[in-house]
C-alpha cells in the first residue's frame, strides 16, 4: 500500500471541478454558490467562505479551499458516508483500523448539537483519529442555513453530517493537535447544572447566580472563551450571543465541569506562530481554525506561520471544540 500525503491549495472553480473529474480524494471549503455548481466525485465539503491562504486570510466566495489525499490505494480507497442524527453515534466504529476520519458538521443542526454533546461518549471514540469541523456561511448572511457536501452522490445537506474515512498503510500513522493560546484565567470558578448550548443559572464559586448577569454586571470581554481543564488539555467554550435571561455558545457546557474565564492574548499573530514553531510540525498534514480568532485577531490579510485552511464555525478534535487551531499529522510509523 503507497503512503497517504496530504496537500492543500485554494483555488477557482475551473481548477476544482477539473480536481473532482481527475478521481481525486478530496476536502472541499467553499461557499455554497460553488458547491452547487460541483460534479459527482470523491470529495467531501462544507459550506466556508473564510480561509488562511499562503498569502494570509482571506474572505472569498468565488475560491474554495481543497485538500486532496494523494497516494490513494484504489484497492482500499477512503469511504465516503453521510451520517444522520441517529447514526452519527457509530463514526468511530466505522473509522480504519489504522488511518483516520475526517468529519464535517453543518452549523446549527440537530446532528451539529448531537454530536457536540455526546460524541466524548460514542463507542471506540478515542481509538482511532477523528478530525474535522462545523461549516457555515458568510457572517452577512443570516438567513442561510450551513451545508455539507456528499460528493459521491452530488448533494448538498443541511441536516446530515459527512465523512471520509481514510486508511493509512502499516508504515504510517496519524495523530491529531491542537494549538491552544487560551489558558485559564485567574477570576472565579464557574459551573452549570445542565449540558446544552444555553446557560441561565450557574454557580460562581459554588455561588447560585443567573449568567448573563454575572457576565454583564463584570464587564467580562465575551471575545475570551471559558476554558476547562480537562485532563491537562484547555478546552474552550465561546460565548455566541447573551440575552436578557441566559447565554447562547458556540459549543456546549458540561455540568459540573468547572470553567474560568480565559487571560487575554496581547497578540493573537506572534503567540500562534511561536506556539506552532514549538510543535515541529511535520510537512504532510490538514488543518484549519476557529472563525472567531479569525474575527477577533484580525487575521485577514495577516499570515499565521506556514499552516493554511479554513476558518470554522467549531473545531473536532475527536470532540467539538471552539477558538482553536486543529491539524493533523500523518507520520511514519
Amino acid at each position: 500500500m503507497s503512503n497517504i500525503q496530504i496537500t492543500s491549495e485554494l483555488v477557482d472553480l475551473e481548477n476544482l471541478i477539473e480536481k473532482i473529474n481527475q478521481r481525486e480524494f478530496l476536502i472541499i471549503a467553499a461557499d455554497e454558490k460553488i458547491l452547487k455548481q460541483l460534479p459527482s466525485g470523491n470529495w467531501i465539503a462544507g459550506s466556508i467562505p473564510y480561509f488562511m491562504g499562503s498569502e494570509g486570510g482571506e474572505i472569498s466566495q468565488e475560491k474554495a479551499f481543497v485538500n486532496t489525499i494523494e497516494g490513494v490505494n484504489l484497492n482500499n480507497p477512503p469511504r465516503i458516508m453521510p451520517y444522520d442524527v441517529n447514526s452519527i453515534k457509530n463514526i468511530a466504529q466505522d473509522a480504519p483500523e489504522n488511518g483516520f476520519t475526517i468529519t464535517i458538521l453543518p452549523a446549527g443542526s440537530d446532528i451539529h448539537a448531537e454530536y457536540a454533546e455526546n460524541a466524548p461518549s460514542y463507542s471506540n471514540m478515542f481509538f482511532s483519529p477523528i478530525i474535522g469541523w462545523v461549516a457555515g456561511n458568510h457572517l452577512d448572511d443570516t438567513n442561510t442555513q450551513a451545508q455539507v457536501g456528499f460528493g459521491t452522490a452530488n448533494m448538498l445537506m443541511p441536516d446530515k453530517a459527512i465523512a471520509m474515512h481514510v486508511p493509512l498503510s502499516d508504515s504510517q500513522f496519524a495523530n491529531i493537535n491542537i494549538v491552544n493560546l487560551f489558558e485559564q484565567g485567574a477570576g472565579p470558578k464557574i459551573s452549570f447544572a445542565e449540558t446544552g448550548f444555553t446557560a441561565v443559572d450557574c454557580l460562581i464559586d459554588g455561588e447560585p447566580a443567573k449568567f448573563s448577569e454575572y457576565v454583564q454586571n463584570n464587564n467580562i470581554d465575551t471575545r475570551l472563551p471559558l476554558v476547562a481543564d480537562y485532563n491537562g488539555v484547555n478546552i474552550n467554550v465561546s460565548i455566541k450571543e447573551i440575552l436578557s435571561d441566559s447565554v447562547d455558545f458556540y459549543a456546549p457546557i458540561f455540568k459540573n465541569v468547572s470553567y474560568q474565564f480565559a487571560n487575554p492574548i496581547a497578540d493573537y499573530v506572534s503567540e500562534l506562530d511561536k506556539s506552532i514553531a514549538s510543535q515541529q510540525i511535520p510537512d504532510t498534514c490538514f488543518s484549519f481554525n476557529c472563525i472567531l480568532n479569525f474575527l477577533y485577531a484580525e487575521l485577514e490579510n495577516k499570515k499565521t506561520a506556514e499552516l493554511t485552511g479554513p476558518f470554522t464555525f467549531g473545531e473536532i478534535a475527536y470532540q467539538l471544540l471552539n477558538q482553536t487551531l486543529v491539524y493533523l499529522s500523518i507520520e511514519k510509523a
